[in-house]
């Protein structure tokens, strides 16, 4: 629905000079090899995640960073606003550019047991995305991160490969990983949006004004994904509520204490994130 319709949209307005084809479902490929594809220029376009792309653009990283922002409403407006735009734009040199921002919700653990606490997570396998900072949160937090493909976590759960994992709620329940993890702790640790991008090779290839309606476009399908995910993550609650799944309400001061290490780190040796990491604690 969201891509059909942002794609009619930029079809309308350019009165079909400029034509998206969607294939879905990682069709071409997975992100990491869309990401090299869209880098080399052989597709257009690619919606990602930020903890896919920090492996592709450093300022990507302000959004994997555990309890940076303080809710929803903050986390849109640093993507509305200048800092946002400055990410989307920082990958350019690197052969890409961001549109716009999608919500993706807050990410919190679940898995066979409660974890109310860091303590819960001691010793834990935890299944993490390929990021550097989801890598270094879990040590943080005293578990063990290990990183593995989302089609491998079912399985991973099931046998005990991994012990617990983390995403929103509607992803940990569409992807039925809810018959296999039955404690939900909403701990909210990270709010990773998707994003959407452009190849910066085919970008140049539009008009001034085809690429103003590409990003006006982008604009209006992020502000449709807001309603759409709100929707969505009550309506999946529900269906993992019925088939089951508890969820744990917590306190979430110990793990913000637990990941504090990764910001003293990060005012060590990486200045210019640092930076941004207060820029964004700034916005109002």
């Amino acid at each position: 629905m969201l891509c059909q319709r942002w794609r009619k949209e930029v079809r309308e307005q350019t009165s079909g000079e400029v034509v998206i084809r969607i294939y879905p479902d990682a069709q071409l490929g997975s992100q990491r090899v869309s990401m090299e594809l869209m880098q080399n220029g052989a597709l257009d376009m690619v919606k990602s995640n930020a903890a896919e792309l920090e492996s592709f653009g450093a300022a990507y990283s302000a959004f994997n960073l555990p309890y940076l922002f303080r809710d929803k409403e903050h986390l849109y407006k640093v993507g509305e606003g200048d800092i946002g735009r400055e990410i989307l734009d920082s990958t350019r040199g690197s052969g890409f550019v961001g549109l716009t921002y999608y919500s993706g919700g807050a990410r919190s653990f679940y898995g066979k047991k409660p974890i109310k606490s860091p303590v819960d997570l001691n010793g834990m396998k935890v299944r993490v995305q390929p990021s550097p900072s989801a890598i270094a949160m879990i040590k943080a937090l005293g578990g063990n991160p290990t990183p593995l493909d989302q089609g491998e976590l079912y399985t991973a759960l099931q046998q005990g490969v991994v012990d617990a994992a983390d995403n929103s709620i509607p992803v940990f329940h569409l992807t039925r990983q809810s018959e296999v993890a039955k404690f939900y702790s909403q701990d909210e640790h990270i709010m990773v949006p998707d994003v959407l991008l452009v190849s910066s090779k085919t970008l140049n290839k539009l008009t001034p004004e085809q690429q103003q309606v590409l990003y006006k476009a982008a604009a209006n399908s992020s502000e449709l994904m807001k309603k759409l995910w709100a929707d969505s993550e009550v309506k999946e609650r529900a269906a993992a509520e019925k088939a089951g799944v508890t969820f744990v309400s917590l306190d979430k001061a110990p793990f913000v204490v637990a990941v504090q290490t990764m910001y003293a780190e990060i005012k060590r040796n990486n200045p210019v994130l640092d930076a941004m990491v207060e820029r964004i604690k700034e916005v109002k």
